[in-house]
């Protein structure tokens, strides 16, 4: 039964230092031990003053990661939203659309392959003349 008790602050701690990734960090540095570290905790708990250095940056990593998440669940709810047939019928507006400016480009042979064949066939870089 004793060891049921150390496996649950065991699992416990780990899920404190997950919360807490700047003791990781200061253990790899070598400023501290494992041994150290799970003693201060399991005497002091984890709501103690002295955790508070340690958990900063997680902090800023869950409220990017909660903004990412809120940004889709608004993109999701949009694509939710949406009207399959007016978005159907907006796209087909825009490819007329798109036709049309085109037709007027051709018309006025503002289009680019019009304008090469154009001055490629009327104007000449030498004009030659006979005497």
């Amino acid at each position: 039964m004793a060891s049921k008790k150390t496996h649950q602050s065991v699992q416990q701690f780990k899920e404190f230092v997950k919360l807490h990734p700047k003791l990781v960090q200061e253990v790899r540095k070598g400023n501290k031990e494992w041994q150290e570290v799970f003693e201060d905790w399991y005497l002091l708990g984890e709501n103690d003053e002295v955790w508070k250095q340690y958990r900063e940056d997680h902090i800023e990593e869950e409220q990017t990661a909660e903004k990412k998440t809120d940004i889709m669940s608004q993109v999701l709810a949009a694509v939710k939203n949406m009207d399959i047939n007016t978005v159907n019928h907006h796209i087909s507006n825009m490819s007329n659309t798109i036709s049309t400016i085109q037709g007027l480009f051709d018309q006025f042979g503002l289009s680019k392959g019009s304008r090469q064949s154009s001055s490629n066939g009327n104007q000449h870089p030498f004009s030659f003349r006979k005497d």
